[in-house]
C-alpha cells in the first residue's frame, strides 16, 4: 500500500537525484518515512521537502555530509546558524586563497614584470633572542607567528632593547624535504634569560645575496626563484641556510599585500677583501649554526 511520495516523485519535487536520495538515506541525512518491507521501495512525506532543499543548497556549497547532518540535527536556530556561518567562513577563506593564487599566476604571466633587484650584503654576527625547532613546511607559518609572539612577550617582560629587524633562518631541508630546522630571532642589545623555548643566541655572520619581496609570504617563492637563478648564473651560491628579514609584517600591517620581506641567499663574495676562496664564510657560519647559535 502506498504511504507517501515515491523516491522518483520526491526526486522531481526536490531536484535531488534518486541516487543522491539513496545515498543520503544510507548515511542518515534524509531518511524515508516508510520503507516497504516486501519491495524495499522508499516513501517520503511532503513535509520533508524543505529539509531536502536545505540539503541540496548546503551540498552545492561543498558542505561535507557530516556537517549537513549536524545542521539538520541542530537543537535550535542559533546552533544551526553557527554551523552554517562556520562553513561560509571556510568558503570565504578558500575563495581568498583562490584569488591570491590567481593574482600570483597573473603576475608570473605578465611579461612586463621587471627583474628583481639583487644586492650583495655582508651581515655581521648579531646578538639576539630566538626560538629554534624542527618544523614541517605546512605548519611553518603558524609556527612562525606563534614563535614571534613568544619572542616579543619575553623581550617586553625582560625589558630588552631591540636593536634591529626581526628575522628567520631556515635550513634547505625545510624546502627540499618539507621538514627542517627553522629559527626566528629578534636582535637585542642584552642577551636576556632563557625562558621556555626562548633562548639567547648569536645570529651568525653571513655573506648574502638579498632581494626584497613585497606582498604575502605565500608568494615569496618568486623572490627565492629570482635569487637562486642569479646565484646559479654567476656561480656564487654556496651551501647554507636561507635567511629572511621582516621589514613589514603582521605586527605593523593589517594587509599582507603591504608586507615587505628581505630574502637572503648565502653566497661567496669575491669582492670581499677580507676573504679568500680558502676562507669561505659559509664553513664557519655552518659550524656555528650546527652548534645551535641560530
Amino acid at each position: 500500500m502506498k504511504s507517501g511520495l515515491t523516491v522518483g516523485q520526491f526526486a522531481q519535487l526536490t531536484h535531488l537525484s534518486v541516487k543522491a536520495l539513496r545515498h543520503y538515506h544510507d548515511v542518515g541525512v534524509l531518511i524515508p518515512t516508510t520503507i516497504d518491507p516486501d519491495t524495499g521501495y522508499r516513501y517520503y512525506r511532503l513535509d520533508q521537502v524543505p529539509s531536502a532543499q536545505v540539503i541540496r543548497r548546503l551540498r552545492d556549497l561543498d558542505m561535507p555530509v557530516a556537517d549537513v547532518k549536524a545542521v539538520l540535527a541542530a537543537a535550535d536556530t542559533t546552533q544551526r546558524n553557527a554551523l552554517i556561518s562556520a562553513h561560509l567562513r571556510r568558503l570565504e577563506d578558500r575563495l581568498d586563497q583562490t584569488h591570491r593564487v590567481v593574482s600570483s599566476l597573473r603576475a608570473l604571466l605578465d611579461p612586463l614584470t621587471p627583474d628583481t633587484a639583487i644586492e650583495h650584503r655582508t651581515v655581521p654576527a648579531t646578538p639576539a633572542i630566538g626560538i629554534q625547532e624542527t618544523v614541517e613546511r605546512d605548519d611553518a607559518f603558524a609556527w612562525f607567528q606563534g614563535a614571534f609572539g613568544e619572542l616579543h612577550v619575553i623581550a617586553t617582560a625582560q625589558r630588552l632593547r631591540i636593536t634591529g629587524t626581526r628575522g628567520g633562518i631556515f635550513s634547505t631541508a625545510l624546502l627540499q624535504h618539507d621538514l627542517g630546522t627553522a629559527t626566528v630571532f629578534i636582535p637585542v642589545q642584552d642577551t636576556g634569560r632563557p625562558v621556555g623555548r626562548v633562548t639567547p643566541l648569536v645570529v651568525p655572520a653571513a655573506e648574502l645575496a638579498i632581494a626584497v619581496h613585497r606582498g604575502p609570504l605565500s608568494e615569496i617563492d618568486r623572490t627565492y626563484s629570482a635569487l637562486g637563478t642569479d646565484t646559479t648564473r654567476y656561480e656564487i651560491g654556496v651551501d647554507g641556510p636561507l635567511r629572511e628579514y621582516y621589514l613589514t609584517d603582521p605586527r605593523n600591517s593589517l594587509s599582507d599585500n603591504d608586507w615587505v620581506t628581505e630574502v637572503g641567499w648565502p653566497i661567496f663574495r669575491a669582492d670581499n677583501p677580507t676573504l679568500t676562496r680558502g676562507e669561505t664564510p659559509t664553513r664557519s657560519r655552518r659550524q656555528g649554526y650546527d652548534r645551535g647559535q641560530a
